[in-house]
């Protein structure tokens, strides 16, 4: 027991530099990680201006770029666990530092504790030690359960679906473009005014009772 007491407070390996490599590695691969989200994210965006701009014209090509979208948000989904469970683990190492550091300066109250009343033994260390491994198994069992399994990709219901909506987006916006077409009116041409045409037609009947009643009178 004395030799692993000893191990762990004045082992021969640098704790704080494993930390430390160990922390530099795991932020490296977030690194990595934001990257590809960011390209993940990229490739959505033109997936689903490929989906809208082919709905009507080709449903085909609009169903496959949206497929392709799907699949993308999975990936992204499974990046986002990834890149939680790596957060996580840094959290750990760096706390884990913390208490390395922390039970180093309680050793050296504890021999000077030991010098004036002797109080502090080596089964009390051992009794913390296990409590603070206990609760690092805790953090790494919570870790473990946020990061669930990434979403189902939608299935040919939902890509019909959004299809459909897609086509029905871009006739709506046709019809509103229709709808804003000026009359065209041929040059030198005169709107006539409703007032206008209905005095003409008034004359245009009298003109025309005045010749039957002429010709009755013949």
């Amino acid at each position: 027991m004395m030799s692993s007491f000893m191990s762990l407070f004045g082992g021969r390996r640098d704790t704080k530099q494993v930390a430390r490599d160990a922390i530099v590695g795991l932020r490296q691969q977030l690194q990595m990680i934001e990257k590809k989200e960011e390209y993940l994210q990229k490739k959505i965006d033109e997936e689903l201006k490929k989906a809208k701009a082919n709905a009507v014209s080709n449903k085909a090509v609009a169903t496959q770029a949206l497929r392709r979208k799907k699949a993308s948000e999975a990936e992204l989904d499974r990046l986002a666990g990834q890149r939680l469970q790596l957060e996580m683990q840094i959290n750990t190492l760096e706390s884990a530092n913390l208490n390395a550091e922390t039970m180093q300066a309680m050793k050296k109250a504890s021999d000077a504790l030991a010098v004036i009343h002797g109080n502090t033994t080596i089964d009390k260390v051992d009794t913390t030690m296990a409590k603070i491994a206990e609760q690092r198994d805790i953090a790494n069992e919570i870790a473990e359960a946020i990061s669930g399994p990434p979403a189902e990709l939608a299935d040919e219901d939902d890509l019909k679906r959004e299809l459909e909506e897609l086509e029905q987006e871009h006739l709506d916006e046709r019809l509103a473009g229709a709808e804003r077409v000026p009359v065209h009116i041929p040059p030198g041409a005169r709107r006539e005014e409703p007032s206008r045409t209905r005095v003409a037609v008034e004359e245009d009947e009298e003109e025309q009772l005045k010749q039957l009643q002429a010709s009755l009178a013949m």
